[in-house]
């Protein structure tokens, strides 16, 4: 990626000349390079929730390297729990046109954040941070000549509007899952949305492009609200049909993966930058740009890591593992934590296990493993076969060779990560855009089973054998694991579907900042 974000001027067998010549028009370039970068100050912003802040902030961090001013706008609560738990500060000190500015997002700092908070956390950031967002676009100097804001925060769009601001919508959800929140009136009104009945596999024939294969339980999660006014389901409604207000609309994904339905996201949202998987991206160019003393995957996490476990998948054999985890949100009953337990334990599979505080339990009470299960027989199977931490490193695990499949609620960064390392999955979806997710996963690219509405120790226990026991069923998931894995690997190579939106973009966002000179 370098001869994208960084020109060079590279000199082979031509004339001395030649050479003096080249170097005469790089010098040119790299200065007029140089001013058009000063001009272009990007500001973004995301929504405060840990899978929103690490990919836009491995954007940052893209268009940092690019060359561009960028100023990432956090909340107060991340960012103490982001400088507290990842290396950020010295990963991007080396940008001196980057910095962090934070703001309220108006809840109470030792007030816990999950997603039984949502509608909290969206009531407060249009009560709340809407306010305090003009007036941080108005006192930051230089003024940012565009945005990036999370495409789940529309507020947004309606200041940047008035102050005459370019605005980008990031929505870092799947392309699948953002066509079918976009569909939501169709499915109003043909009459599929609110459901009439328990029959959860009926068919869906409202989403243009998915009408072989949707069904009920493949919707986001709160299509399965029977009250239309539900709250939740308004505001999805109306911050994902506000994306065509818009300058452009971006999206962590690629067009050997999503091409069908991108192209009917097109037909509103027509200036589109397709730029994933953004980890890969980054991953490229920090290859080509990280200084010699800087290495290895960067983290963006608001949990403190556990490394040792990294010790621990280095003394298994190859894809014997099975990873698990719910990812940042997901809050599951002390029921369902044991369902899941005796299927891994049962299965026989040496396995390792995120379970981060608050995960067991709807207030977060009890959180840890020690409080989900006091059964004699899940404590001596973890002995022999587990490894349980609060937190893991999970790109590095998921290329780790020891890991055979991913048990995943099926977030999209999740998602798509597992995607690149060529991991099957086991989904069981949570919430939201999971549910769209896993069914993409299982049905349209075939690289993972689908488990979601079911938490059954022999459900768990037959899916995980399914995907890791030698035979057909395996050995066919493996084959599409790498296949797509190495379409994802082609998207953001020199000349890939996302390598080229990214550079797109790059400029894009240099010529807003040249005209607003």
């Amino acid at each position: 990626m370098a001869s994208m974000l960084h020109p060079q001027i590279v000199h082979g067998g031509e004339n001395r000349n030649t050479a003096r010549n080249r170097d005469k028009h790089g010098d040119e370039n790299r200065v007029r390079d140089r001013d058009t970068n000063s001009a272009a100050h990007v500001l973004i912003f995301p929504l405060p929730y840990q899978g929103h802040v690490n990919s836009m902030l491995k954007l940052a961090e893209l268009l940092s390297i690019a060359g561009l001013r960028v100023t990432f706008l956090n909340s107060d609560y991340n960012q103490h729990r982001l400088l507290s738990h990842s290396d950020v500060l010295d990963r991007f000190s080396r940008f001196p046109a980057f910095q962090f500015q934070t703001i309220s997002d108006g809840i109470p700092l030792d007030n816990p954040r999950s997603a039984h908070q949502l509608l909290q956390l969206f009531n407060s950031l249009n009560t709340t941070t809407k306010h305090l967002f003009r007036d941080r676009l108005l006192s930051l100097y230089p003024r940012p000549s565009s945005i990036i804001v999370d495409g789940a925060m529309t507020f947004a769009i309606d200041i940047a509007k008035e102050l005459g601001l370019p605005i980008f919508a990031f929505r870092t959800i799947s392309a699948c899952a953002f066509w079918a929140y976009f569909c939501l009136p169709r499915l109003l009104q043909s009459g599929e949305l609110p459901f009439d009945d328990d029959d959860m596999d009926k068919p869906i024939k409202s989403v243009p492009g998915m009408e072989s294969f949707l069904r009920r339980r493949d919707l986001p999660s709160f299509c399965r609200a029977r009250d239309l006014s539900d709250p939740i389901l308004q505001r999805v409604m109306t911050e994902t049909l506000n994306a065509p207000r818009a300058t452009a609309l971006i999206l962590n994904t690629m067009e050997e993966l999503e091409g069908p339905i991108l192209s009917q996201i097109r037909s509103h949202c027509p200036n589109l930058y397709t730029v994933g998987p953004l980890h890969a991206l980054l991953n490229n160019s920090q290859s080509q740009n990280r200084p010699p003393s800087q290495s290895g995957i960067s983290s963006n996490s608001l949990w403190a890591e556990q490394r040792s476990c990294i010790k621990w998948l280095d003394s298994h054999p190859t894809k014997s593992v099975v990873y698990v985890s719910f990812g940042s949100l997901a809050v599951v009953r002390k029921e369902e934590m044991v369902e899941f337990w005796h299927g891994l334990v049962k299965s026989e599979k040496p396995f390792l296990w995120v379970v981060r505080p608050g995960l067991v339990g709807l207030d977060g009470a009890g959180a840890g493993a020690a409080a989900a299960v006091e059964e004699e027989e899940l404590v001596e199977g973890t002995r022999q076969r587990g490894c349980l931490v609060e937190w893991a490193p999970q790109e590095e695990v998921l290329n780790h060779r020891a890991v055979g499949a991913f048990l995943t609620h099926s977030g999209w960064n999740s998602t798509l990560e597992g995607v690149f390392a060529r991991v099957p999955m086991i989904c069981w979806p949570y919430f939201a855009d999971q549910q769209m997710n896993s069914r993409f996963v299982s049905e349209v690219w075939g690289v993972g089973v689908d488990m979601k509405d079911e938490c059954e120790r022999g459900v768990v226990e037959r899916m995980v054998r399914e995907v890791m026991d030698e035979g057909v069923r395996r050995d066919e998931l493996r084959r599409r694991a790498d296949e797509v894995g190495d379409m994802a690997a082609t998207s953001v190579g020199d000349d890939g579907s996302s390598f080229c939106d990214l550079g797109r973009l790059v400029q894009d966002l240099r010529h807003i900042g040249l005209s607003r000179q």
